[in-house]
């Protein structure tokens, strides 16, 4: 497993057991679930962005 994008053993794991969750779900519900983690997903991009530019020193100076 050279590939870094592969997932671990661990995350293939979990991968399934949520496939098997998401498959007992009713359309609704799994429609519902769907747009909540794409809102997860960009709440994280956003936080990477911001720790991304704090670290990198590319934040401009903030005033008190």
């Amino acid at each position: 497993m050279n590939d870094p994008m592969s997932l671990s053993l661990e995350q293939q794991f979990s991968l399934r057991s949520f496939e098997t969750q998401v498959q007992k779900m009713s359309r609704e519900q799994a429609q519902d679930f769907l747009v909540k983690l794409y809102e997860q997903m960009m709440v994280r991009e956003t936080m990477y962005k911001h720790f991304l530019k704090h670290e990198w020193g590319l934040e401009p100076p903030q005033t008190a």
